[in-house]
């Protein structure tokens, strides 16, 4: 992970440290458990607890001559707790303690995106109430269509958050089960009970039912549902981007005083914190591509997964708590210009009203062919000479034999086009 794309929060859940404290609070727990049925003496684990001191660097040292994490990880232990320690992993399969504590780090990842996914909820309700009112063209195709409000454009960008939300909040429920079950997922060495008093002390559910791992559709369900989070942050980043054209220039990204934008020409004002989150929004949707490959694994379990999971998770996690509060600037710094967005509204000179002179032209009886002949026709000059729609239109006599004057005013009249906003927002946000 580049430092630059990284945060304090997923650097400490995603160090060394707090990973092997996670295995640790796994052993623990289980031999809380098994003093408690009266296998291990409680004293033995109160030295343990007290004892056991994490060591990441003598956990490399160790696992350079042993080539295995999980067993490093128990002799660095045993060197600082002593006899007792033979209790360690009593019972477990690495994967009991891997995926278990995996668990523990993917909820908290979780948890920690979750909270800052509210925060941008917040910042971007709030420029909807804003800019409720504040009209703009829309655009499909690239092309002018009809007028919006700038407020109903964030209105989208918020039901679409909302729903990327409960997706990853979903996904941090599916993940958050853990396994004592054994080397192949039978409970031949400690019975289930244990595995269920276990995931109780550590805020986890039992697997129903797993091989030596944890089946890895529950990682790809997480992982797939922050790429869909990281895809939309890019949809939103791109219609800043595309809005922050000199053509077009309706809003712009924050740009401080002392920003540069170019290094050849002093003018430029570049939207690089949107084209950085849709570049990076690429490597979490590769990352969710490579955790779809893990879910095959051969009969009850391979280790192909482990090593991809290594880098994909942390990854993705720090990627999307990055990007959501990188997001979150940009829309709350955002440069909006309410007037350019009036000049570009009526850059077609009145073109934007033609759906509605040809809906009023078929209430008059005209079918939907001879309407829409009428309006193409006049509409057509319109582009073509570059001049007003409603002159053309109010001196066609077919046209006007079918419309008067104020009828006609009306059809051009844009707050007709806007007169739903108010109940979009009810039934978006509510009554506010």
């Amino acid at each position: 992970m580049i430092p630059r794309y990284t945060t304090p929060e997923m650097e400490r859940i995603w160090s060394d440290e707090n990973k092997f404290t996670k295995w640790l609070e796994v052993e623990l727990a289980v031999l809380e458990v098994l003093a408690e049925q009266g296998k291990v003496s409680k004293e033995a684990v109160s030295t343990i607890r007290k004892k056991a001191v994490i060591s990441p660097e003598r956990i490399a040292e160790i696992e350079k001559e042993t080539k295995h994490d999980v067993v490093a990880f128990i002799k660095s232990i045993e060197e600082v707790v002593g006899s007792d320690a033979r209790f360690l992993h009593f019972g477990l399969t690495s994967s009991d303690v891997l995926d278990t504590s995996l668990a523990l780090l993917m909820k908290e990842a979780g948890e920690v995106i979750l909270a800052e996914l509210e925060r941008l909820s917040r910042v971007i309700k709030s420029k909807a109430f804003e800019h409720k009112h504040t009209v703009m063209i829309g655009r499909t195709h690239g092309v002018h269509a009809e007028p919006i409000t700038l407020g109903l454009k964030f209105a989208w960008w918020y039901t679409e958050l909302k729903r990327g939300t409960l997706r990853f909040r979903r996904a941090v429920d599916g993940i958050s089960y853990g396994k004592i079950s054994g080397a192949v997922g039978t409970f031949a060495h400690l019975p289930p009970e244990v595995e269920e008093k276990v995931m109780e002390k550590l805020g986890l559910s039992p697997e129903p039912i797993s091989t030596q791992i944890i089946e890895r559709d529950r990682h790809a369900e997480y992982l797939t549902s922050l790429a869909i989070l990281a895809s939309s942050f890019e949809r939103f980043a791109l219609e800043v981007r595309h809005l922050e054209r000199t053509e077009v220039r309706e809003m712009e990204e924050p740009f401080s005083r002392r920003q540069t934008g170019s290094s050849a020409m002093p003018h430029k004002r570049n939207p690089v914190a949107c084209e950085q989150i849709s570049g990076l929004a690429r490597v979490v949707r590769a990352n969710a591509l490579a955790s779809l490959e893990n879910i095959p694994l051969w009969h009850e379990r391979d280790i192909s997964h482990s090593s991809v999971e290594r880098i994909i998770i942390p990854d993705s996690t720090t990627l999307v708590h990055y990007l959501t509060r990188r997001l979150a600037g940009v829309i709350e710094g955002l440069r909006i210009y309410p007037e350019r967005m009036k000049e570009n509204l009526y850059l077609t000179r009145g073109l934007i009203f033609s759906e509605r002179l040809l809906l009023a032209l078929i209430e008059k009886g005209l079918t939907r062919s001879e309407a829409y002949r009428l309006v193409q026709r006049r509409a057509m000059e319109a582009w073509e000479k570059g001049l007003d729609f409603f002159p053309l239109v109010s001196q066609d006599e077919e046209i006007t034999s079918h419309l008067t004057p104020d009828e006609l005013s009306q059809i051009f009249d844009l707050t007709s086009s806007l007169k739903y906003v108010d109940y979009i927002f009810r039934r978006v946000f509510g009554e506010e």
